[in-house]
């Protein structure tokens, strides 16, 4: 693969992907570093490739698609920055994939193409934004990168704090209870359910800032 020339379409990585880890990519047979690129980036590719427009099992396609795609041309890719981020090279390769998903849609016999993704809206962005407005492209993309970047913090924490207080905060922050429904349920005091939000929310905080310095 070519090098890209420096652009303004290669803004900085909200997950850094550390040099080192596409560093071991380039080996095959380094199994957990492929598990760790893959449980790290393969709800990104499926979740953009449904606001793209496509189904659930087109989705699918595009990560095993992408991941081959990555597999087979990381030992070219140049980890630079400040020429293109991870990020960038990520996006062109994962929307590759997805016009090729449309592409085959097209070719298939009236009713047999396969539906739209419910959540994906009636139009993919393939569909309705021409090539040359690219931003829209990234915008998506990096609206995705940001939420993948949070539910990837947010399993790091749970892994690390007891059943009961990860339960306590998934009710009351992400599922949004009353607290004092959150304590009875649990049966808890609602002090705990404030206690407990207030250490997992400043866990998933500086695991974000660890995310964004250090990579994955």
């Amino acid at each position: 693969m070519s090098r890209h020339r420096q652009s303004d379409d290669c803004p900085e990585d909200l997950i850094p992907t550390r040099a080192s880890l596409l560093g071991r990519l380039k080996n095959w047979e380094d199994n957990e570093s492929w598990r760790d690129f893959f449980d790290t980036y393969w709800r990104l590719i499926h979740n953009f490739a449904l606001r793209s427009g496509l189904s659930h099992e087109e989705a699918q396609e595009v990560v095993q698609e992408t991941i081959v795609a990555v597999a087979k041309s990381i030992g070219k890719f140049q980890y630079d920055p400040k020429v293109c981020a991870f990020k960038t090279w990520l996006l062109g390769v994962t929307r590759s994939k997805i016009a090729n998903q449309f592409a085959r849609r097209a070719r298939q016999p009236a009713g047999v193409t396969s539906a739209p993704s419910d959540d994906s809206g009636s139009t993919g962005l393939v569909n309705r934004i021409p090539d040359e407005q690219s931003g829209q492209w990234e915008q998506a993309w990096d609206e995705e990168w940001q939420k993948n970047l949070m539910e990837a913090a947010i399993t790091r924490v749970k892994r690390r704090v007891s059943i009961e207080q990860y339960q306590m905060f998934d009710l009351f922050v992400m599922k949004q209870w009353p607290a004092g429904d959150v304590a009875k349920t649990l049966g808890v005091t609602i002090g705990h359910v404030y206690v407990a939000k207030h250490r997992i929310s400043k866990l998933i905080r500086k695991e974000v800032q660890a995310l964004e310095a250090r990579g994955v």
